[in-house]
Order: structure tokens, then sequence, then C-alpha cells
């Protein structure tokens, strides 16, 4: 008994001591910041989505921009497409010289994660994907030429299957594979960037599959059963695992691309008390999210919420609105 606890405590030195050298990663000289911005969100919270935008570039100052082409917003009859939000978004960042990233798929971001139009109705998966191939050909082709245009993000998490599976069902890997063959046929001038949950996914698939990699940071949790909670992990795990996949697969850039900075919700915000929105993301929790994703060492950044602080901002609390802007002019 006594020589298998020796041998059980040098174990777990070793083992703390290789987790220790894996966590391991040099401080960027600086980090920089980028926002998540959907018209969808803008929508459903009833501001002006024109007007919101504008406002994250100009008064903000953001000028690296995820975008997201939702296919209903993209193609809302059936071979009838309506770029005018997309041509708006683009030309306003190409402007002010801006970078996008912009997402396209099935899967994309924000809740219900993925986002069918209506007249796709009850068509099965195999129709469904040959309608996706030909939006996609469409998105693509009608952006390649833009220079603001940084990245292609093919789906969204497309691996995080244990979230939103009621309306997204199993992956299909293969025709995500085709996908991403897809993008980089039509426009093989610029990398493609596929993305994984940080607190959830394994990394492999996503990582292996891109040119990039991209992942999400959630630190403040609620929910009905437990409450308010903080994540247990530290930020050395995102260190880890961005080592060992580098080390693994090999170097390419890393991304944290949707780092939470709005209230964890299971009902609309708009039918939430502001009180019960402050409870759950107050400005010092906003301010620990931001220094919990600095120690993970990522040097790019894309914060998720924009529309969120600048509708607290209309309710009388610009502090979220106020802190953002501190990011985005230094």
């Amino acid at each position: 008994m006594r020589r298998f606890a020796i041998w059980l405590g040098i174990f777990l030195l070793v083992f703390g001591a290789a987790l220790w050298l894996v966590s391991l990663r040099p401080a960027p000289e600086a980090i920089t910041y980028g926002v998540s911005f959907t018209k969808l969100q803008a929508d459903e919270l009833g501001l002006d989505w024109k007007k919101v935008y504008l406002a994250m570039l100009d008064d903000l100052g953001v000028r690296h921009v995820r975008l997201a082409a939702h296919w209903p917003m993209v193609e809302p009859e059936r071979d009838v497409y309506d770029f005018s939000a997309l041509d708006f978004q683009i030309r306003e960042a190409s402007e002010r010289d801006a970078e996008i990233i912009l997402a396209v798929g099935r899967r994309l971001p924000r809740w219900p994660e993925c986002h069918t139009p209506r007249w796709v109705g009850y068509m099965s998966w195999e129709e469904q994907k040959m309608e996706l191939r030909q939006y996609l050909a469409a998105v693509i082709e009608r952006y390649k030429d833009e220079k603001v245009l940084t990245y292609w993000q093919v789906e969204n998490e497309p691996y995080l299957e244990v979230f939103a599976r009621q309306f997204c069902g199993e992956l299909d890997e293969d025709f995500l594979k085709e996908e991403i063959a897809l993008v980089r046929s039509l426009d093989p001038t610029r990398p493609v960037l596929v993305t994984d949950s940080g607190n959830l996914g394994t990394w492999y698939g996503a990582y292996t599959a891109g040119d990039a990699f991209g992942t999400s940071v959630y630190v403040h949790f609620w929910t009905p059963e437990l409450g308010q909670f903080k994540t247990i992990l530290p930020p050395a795990f995102y260190r880890i695992k961005t080592n060992l996949a580098q080390l693994l697969f090999g170097a390419k850039p890393v991304f944290l691309i949707e780092l939470s900075g709005e209230p964890w919700l299971i009902e609309p915000i708009v039918e939430t008390p502001v009180e019960a929105q402050l409870w759950r993301m107050d400005i010092e929790k906003f301010n620990d999210i931001l220094a919990y994703a600095e120690k993970t060492r990522l040097d790019t950044q894309y914060l998720w919420g924009p529309e969120w602080w600048y509708y607290m901002k209309e309710q009388g609390h610009p502090e979220f609105w106020d802190r953002a802007k501190e990011l985005f002019t230094h």
C-alpha cells in the first residue's frame, strides 16, 4: 500500500509538471479585439440594426467584425436572394478599413443555432443539402472579391451536437467537409475558419478541418436548477488545449471567436426584466470575463454581445458600451 502511494504521488507530480509545461504560452504584446454582430439579434431586441451597426463601427471604433449570412435572411424565398443587409454591413466596414469574417452555412451564430428558411418546410436532408449548396455558392460568388473579407467561417461549432439537437439533428460530417471543399473551390484565395466549443468541444474535428480555428469562451452561467455559477475551468485549460492542438495537428491561427459578453438567459432578453439581466451580467462580471480571456493568451478575441450593450445603453445602463469602447480605442 505504501509503495502504491509513493508511485501514485510520483505519477501525480510528473503529470502536474507536464500539464504546467503544456500550459506555458507567452502573453501577446497586445490583444486584437473584435465583435460578432447579427441583424437577427438587433431585430429581436427591437433596435434599428443599421444604427447599432454604425454606432459599433464609429462610436466603439470596432475594426474586426464577424458577420453571419443567415440562410433565411439571404434566401427568404426559394431561389430569391436578398443581399441588402449584408451588402450594407460589408460596404460600411470596407469604407472604414475594417476586417470581416463572414460565416456561412446552416448552423450559424444565435439561437436556434441552425437557421433554415420556412420554405424548406419538410424537405428531406438530401433535398436540403442541394439547396444549401446553391445558397453557399451564391454567397461566396457575391463576396469573394471584397477585400475587406479575411476569412470564410463554415458553419458554427458544428461538432457541438449536445446543444440544439432538436433544431440541428446529428452532424453530417461528410457534408461539412463538402461545404468546406466547396468554399475553397469557389474562393481559393481565402482561408477557411472552423469553430468549436471551448468548454465542451474536443477541438479535433474542427481544428483539423480548417485553415484556422476559433473557440468560444463562456465564463458565467445560469440555469433554473443551479442558479448562477462560474466555470470551474481555469484559463490554463485553453492554453493547454491550444498548445496540444498545435503540437499534434500543426500550427495555425487560433482565435477566441466568441467571448461571452451578455447575460446567460433561457428566455428572450426583451421579456427579461433589466434587473434580472444585470443580476446575471453586471459590469463586474463583464470585467471578470475580459480578465479571464486575457489569461488564455489568445491574441485575437471577438466579443459576443454588442447588440445587448447598445440595448442596455438605451435602458440607461451605458457601462458595458463604455467599457467596450475602451478596448477598441486603445
